[in-house]
């Protein structure tokens, strides 16, 4: 299961109470925090994040509002005394920025820090639950969208009916891959008889800031769960291309032609008070839309 917690969803400038981008995307054993803007770590706190779970890091691009928050992040880990090793995946200028910060201050780390530059579209991360990868987007400077794919799980076996076929534990390993058994008699015990299916795995897409680019529904499809950013709503399309951005419909669109399962819309302009607008557009292209508003916390 992928559980996903928005901390911020508003863009550039904070209003009205919305914070900048971030987002916590939690497995059973790890959290995964996608983008870091001003606010971050008093978000953590207010939607009871445990800060000790997360030890991969992943930053879209270097505008302010989606990384502002990192340093603080990172020397707050510290201070609390972390020693668990931290992992920081973006755009490579981001390792110089981050020393330029440590430097000035005097400060160092209690914990290794691992810094990995994002310079093409591929595989970036890989643990027992998750496999993240990374795609290239549209917009004014380099950007980077992640996918998350949880790990094929393992067949489950049933124990009492594996051993009335007196099939040995050491093949148990085995029959999670879905191989049959073959007795000492020759006799064949199909996996299916003695083993269940695991839940399907689950896949979240997270599309960083972007012009409308009909490509990316390629990059996500099929999806369980997708994240693409609506900066205006759909009379400003004009301005949105201007500012390599996208609208309410756009992002729709781009959720329809990937056949996702969900859709979650955020990265709203600070023009806009209210939100309603922006459900009511993109629910009309792609009706399973759901605004991303701060403290949501949705299954993949």
């Amino acid at each position: 299961m992928l559980a996903l917690t928005i901390l911020g969803n508003n863009s550039a400038i904070p209003a009205y109470g919305r914070n900048p981008t971030a987002q916590v995307l939690q497995t059973q054993d790890e959290a995964y925090l996608i983008d870091c803007g001003e606010g971050t770590q008093q978000q953590m706190i207010r939607y009871k994040i445990r800060r000790s779970k997360i030890n991969h890091i992943f930053i879209s691009h270097l505008h302010g509002d989606h990384y502002f928050g990192l340093i603080g992040f990172l020397t707050s880990m510290s201070l609390l005394g972390r020693t668990t090793d931290m992992h920081v995946f973006g755009p490579p200028l981001l390792e110089e920025i981050i020393n330029i910060q440590l430097r000035a201050a005097d400060t160092t780390l209690s914990f290794r820090l691992y810094f990995h530059g994002i310079t093409k579209e591929g595989p970036l991360a890989n643990d027992k639950r998750l496999t993240v990868t990374c795609f290239k987007v549209k917009h004014r400077i380099d950007c980077w969208g992640f996918l998350f794919r949880e790990n094929k799980n393992p067949r489950s076996i049933d124990i009492e009916r594996a051993r009335s076929y007196e099939i040995p534990a050491t093949y148990f390993e085995e029959l999670q891959k879905g191989k049959d058994y073959r007795n000492k008699k020759g006799d064949i015990i199909p996996n299916n008889q003695v083993t269940t299916a695991a839940p399907a795995a689950k896949s979240y897409a997270y599309c960083a800031d972007t012009l409308f680019d009909e490509t990316l529904a390629e990059k996500v499809k099929g999806v369980d769960l997708l994240y693409h950013e609506t900066t205006y709503l759909k009379d400003l399309e004009d301005r949105a291309a201007m500012r390599f951005h996208s609208t309410t419909v756009q992002a729709a669109e781009i959720a329809k032609l990937a056949g996702v399962k969900k859709l979650i819309i955020g990265h709203f302009s600070s023009k806009y008070e209210l939100l309603d607008a922006f459900l009511t557009e993109a629910s009309e292209v792609f009706p399973n839309t759901e605004l991303a508003l701060e403290g949501l916390c949705i299954s993949a």
